[in-house]
């Protein structure tokens, strides 16, 4: 009787333990990176892109430059992050001209600036006094980007 138990015992056991060595050997394996393009290389199809286009790699360079950004500044490179954040800024800038220009994805420009402004708060309120203008400047630019785009979509008078 005992061995007949233990042999029971032992099949659960293993009944249950491949999913649970299959489950904790795929949690432990790290996800293939995508190759995503770099912010030389969307810049550079930025040159030949139609205006739609041109639109979502803008906005990509911005955030690209954004998050470079709150890593140089968190590595307390001021110099290089203020670059980074001027870039964001010029970027984003861009996006808007070719939004409006193509009148097309407004709406999702809106949205992206509306986050990497929020973001460009939370970069703003780690630094000390000193170095907070380029970041505010930033901030200052693409509030004025929002603006332009809610103000396309939603004209006054129009109703």
């Amino acid at each position: 009787m005992g061995t007949t138990v233990t042999y029971k015992l032992s099949q659960t056991l293993v009944w249950y333990a491949w999913p649970l060595l299959l489950l904790c050997a795929m949690a432990s394996a790290r996800p293939v990176p995508r190759n995503e393009p770099t912010v030389d290389e969307l810049k550079a199809r930025i040159a030949s892109a139609k205006p739609g286009d041109k639109v979502h790699l803008c906005v990509q360079v911005a955030e690209k430059r954004l998050d470079e950004a709150d890593k140089l500044y968190a590595a307390s490179d001021i110099q290089k992050g203020q670059e980074a954040v001027a870039d964001v800024a010029s970027f984003s800038e861009q996006a808007r001209d070719y939004s409006l220009q193509s009148r097309k994805h407004q709406k999702q420009t809106e949205i992206a600036m509306r986050n990497m402004t929020r973001k460009l708060n939370n970069i703003l309120h780690t630094l000390g006094h000193d170095d907070q203008a380029a970041v505010q400047d930033a901030i200052n630019r693409i509030e004025r980007v929002r603006d332009d785009l809610l103000s396309s979509m939603f004209p006054k008078g129009a109703k």
